[in-house]
């Protein structure tokens, strides 16, 4: 069975965010073993200058890269990142398992974005859309996407 791990900067504060994790992780048992590992955000000052969040981010970039599981297949969600429909998704995810990959980690970062050194370790770049989105729902989002990628592929209901 598949271990999908969703490592992301920062804590989901909303109750209706944590409610809907709570549901998608439930949901997903039958398909993989699902993990959420939430890192602390990079304290910054009031008006952070650049170097603050260049410090900022290549800091948070550390804790991610040492979390990410070694032999996982590693897909760190930026903008610049691919973007693929539904079926799409399902197939990549498919593709992993059948690669003999054990795992994926997906990397969500802090709110200036990834290191260039996550990015680099990514075996795949993803993007969710071109629109920008709250860290806290993209993680929603991402969690929804990889449990209707799961439906798909099984031949479930839910996508239809």
């Amino acid at each position: 069975m598949l271990s999908v791990n969703i490592i992301c900067v920062g804590t989901l504060k909303e109750k209706y965010l944590r409610d809907a994790i709570g549901e998608y992780s439930a949901r997903l048992t039958p398909f993989c073993r699902f993990n959420i590992v939430e890192l602390s955000e990079y304290k910054l000052s009031q008006n952070p200058s650049e170097s603050e969040i260049k410090r900022c981010i290549e800091e948070e970039g550390k804790k991610i890269l040492s979390k990410t599981t070694k032999g996982s297949f590693v897909i760190p969600m930026c903008i610049e990142g691919k973007t693929l429909s539904s079926e799409a998704f399902s197939q990549k995810l498919e593709s992993i398992g059948l690669e003999e990959k054990s795992s994926v980690d997906f990397i969500i970062g802090g709110s200036y974005g990834l290191s260039d050194e996550v990015k680099s370790r990514g075996d795949f770049r993803l993007s969710m859309s071109p629109m920008t989105f709250p860290h806290q729902l993209a993680r929603v989002m991402l969690c929804e996407q990889i449990y209707r990628a799961f439906q798909i592929s099984s031949g479930g209901k839910y996508h239809k």
